[in-house]
């Protein structure tokens, strides 16, 4: 068992735990912070995102919502996204991607 607490989050973007068919990551995000100046995807790889704390802004393909507590979204394979933090408080952030994609 590789047991991991999300507290061990050193840096904006942590890697918690990889297997053979998915992976955690931790996302931090300061108020301003992105996580990219332009989109990025996964070519082989799905995301799950699940925010813990204060609110990300989800911009998926053509679409931009706000993601509060709780809120949880998939990004699909291939999928052009990125994730910011126009709020007041740091936002924080639980991740998986299936398969792998670091």
């Amino acid at each position: 068992m590789d047991k991991r607490n999300i507290t061990e989050a050193r840096s904006s973007f942590s890697v918690l735990q990889t297997d053979g068919n998915s992976q955690t990551a931790v996302m931090i995000l300061e108020p301003g912070a992105w996580s990219g100046e332009i989109a990025n995807e996964h070519p082989s790889s799905e995301q799950t995102l699940l925010v813990l704390e204060g609110e990300v802004v989800a911009e998926i393909g053509d679409g931009r919502d706000i993601l509060k507590k709780g809120d949880v979204v998939i990004v699909p394979q291939r999928a052009k996204h990125r994730f910011g933090n126009e709020g007041t408080k740091a936002a924080i952030t639980f991740n998986v991607y299936a398969p792998p994609a670091y």
